[in-house]
């Protein structure tokens, strides 16, 4: 099992740096879907694997950067649905 937590962990991790390197190189924008998204996957990944070796101070930055994740996902889909109605 702390087999799979790493696996999925590292996963997780590979998928916020991947979103913070396109943020950087110009190649996406903070308000983009894909990077709230990918954001959100890779917390979570990150959480699956604190569930199974715990450590309080990642499962806290990680719980928050899912959640501003989220509210960057419903952003978007407000902004979306209020130029649609233009």
């Amino acid at each position: 099992m702390i087999l799979f937590g790493n696996v999925i962990g590292t996963l997780g991790a590979a998928a916020i740096i991947f979103a913070y390197a396109m943020l950087q190189s110009a190649r996406w924008e903070a308000t983009r879907l894909a990077f709230s998204c990918t954001n959100a996957i890779g917390a979570g990944f990150i959480l699956i694997s604190l569930a199974i070796e715990p450590n309080l101070p990642s499962i806290i930055i990680e719980s928050f950067w899912l959640l501003i994740s989220l509210l960057g996902i419903l952003r978007w889909y407000k902004d979306r649905s209020c130029k649609n109605r233009d």
